[in-house]
């Protein structure tokens, strides 16, 4: 039961329960109704499904609700395999059969590149993901500080909550190496909290890590993990950003380089390169690639990670957020791009910069794809074509799909 707060009691009273049809749903997994043109959005829900809401929250323009009553399921629903599944705010999806998840990605990054990047493109089919549960090589569960010496909850926060911590001992969708060690990581930590306790120190909360690295699970973050994605090595600090999904990640730098190499050019510049992913993978198929990155760790492990793939046609460059290309020798008329930049997306600055570079060939990997559409915007209104959009589910089970943009340069582009 949500507890009632500051109540705006328009149009609807606390806890009013409304039955509604289920008209569409949103890229945050939210289902849309419509009650007389008032939208109320709710979680967990499927297109055409009939449903009782009751609703807990009144904003400017809409209501939102939890679901009390399927009264009339869809065909596509099915039993979620996690039994944290609502309660958990881990996934959104384990109720919707995998087809659907799948249409469900491909139709909201299609909305996405319509309504925020004004593009209208036929976006294609979702990659799905070769595993559907269990693929997940990155868990990071949270505790709160012990209360009468024992962590009350281990685990991930509520759906609908900003500190609620719910205990999650098992997650469906990571690797089980992950989940095995999971079990004695809990048993460790409440051994602690018991020895805290009994010396009369205080101990806070905090965030556990475990890293699969397919030989072990590391859970010290500052320990080097390394995983193999093709033919190419890769080593990273284990508290660091490195994809999570192994079964799918290597279809995506595979079609990553597909799409610049097919431009034929014999040049490629990886931006946002983090420690190397596209550049290194690249190796055998351009005469040079460089990577950028603004992050002085970051182009260290690259570095690392070149002599360890002997990539000695791959150099790697700390860039200034001012002056990314100012090092560049490449001509870019001979020169592709990949752009993997972080959820926010590309700063001005950056797309200012790469606009003036002038490559003949752009390849726009994204974890946001309303971000990635934003930026499509201001590439297509500057001298580049949008050729097609690719969703990745690195994800399964959840909101989040993996976006891949690709564009080239216009013929009646400015020179």
């Amino acid at each position: 039961m949500r507890k009632k707060r500051e109540f705006n009691a328009n149009p609807y009273p606390y806890h009013h329960e409304v039955t509604l049809m289920v008209e569409s749903i949103t890229n945050l997994g939210m289902g849309v109704c419509r009650d007389e043109g008032w939208v109320v959005m709710v979680p967990f829900v499927l297109i055409g499904e009939k449903v009782k809401i009751r609703i807990f929250k009144n904003n400017k323009n809409y209501s939102e609700g939890d679901l009390v009553e399927l009264i009339e399921p869809s065909k596509n629903r099915i039993e979620p395999k996690c039994e944290h599944f609502g309660n958990c705010g881990g996934c959104q999806y384990q109720h919707v059969d995998y087809s659907t998840q799948l249409l469900w990605k491909q139709n909201q990054v299609t909305e996405l590149f319509s309504k925020l990047g004004k593009l209208e493109i036929q976006v294609s089919p979702t990659h799905g993901s070769p595993e559907l549960f269990a693929y997940r090589s990155k868990l990071t569960p949270h505790y709160q500080k012990p209360i009468d010496g024992a962590y009350k909850n281990i685990g991930f926060l509520k759906f609908g909550r900003r500190h609620e911590i719910i205990d999650v001992p098992f997650c469906s969708i990571a690797t089980k190496s992950i989940n095995d060690k999971l079990t004695s990581l809990r048993i460790e930590l409440q051994e602690k909290a018991k020895k805290t306790c009994a010396t009369g120190k205080k101990k806070k909360g905090g965030t556990l890590l475990l890293r699969d690295t397919g030989e072990e699970v590391i859970t010290n973050p500052k320990e080097t993990g390394i995983e193999k994605v093709g033919d190419t090595l890769f080593q990273f600090k284990a508290g660091e950003f490195f994809q999570n999904n192994p079964y799918i990640l290597p279809q995506l730098v595979a079609y990553v380089l597909d799409e610049v190499h097919a431009s034929g050019n014999e040049n490629l510049i990886d931006t946002y390169c983090g420690v190397g992913l596209f550049a290194l993978s690249s190796r055998k198929l351009f005469k040079q690639s460089l990577g950028i990155e603004i992050s002085e760790k970051s182009i260290e492990w690259a570095r690392k990670n070149a002599a360890l793939n002997q990539a000695e046609n791959c150099k790697f460059i700390l860039g200034s957020a001012e002056e990314i290309f100012d090092h560049v020798t490449f001509d870019p008329n001979h020169t592709s791009v990949i752009i993997d930049p972080p959820r926010k997306g590309c700063d001005l600055c950056f797309l200012e910069q790469l606009i003036h570079f002038g490559p003949s060939c752009l390849v726009y990997v994204s974890c946001d794809p309303a971000t990635q559409a934003r930026d499509s915007q201001f590439l297509t209104e500057n001298g580049y074509e949008l050729l097609k959009v690719q969703p990745f589910d690195l994800f399964p089970q959840t909101r989040h799909v993996e976006s891949v943009a690709t564009f080239r340069k216009s013929k009646n582009a400015e020179v």
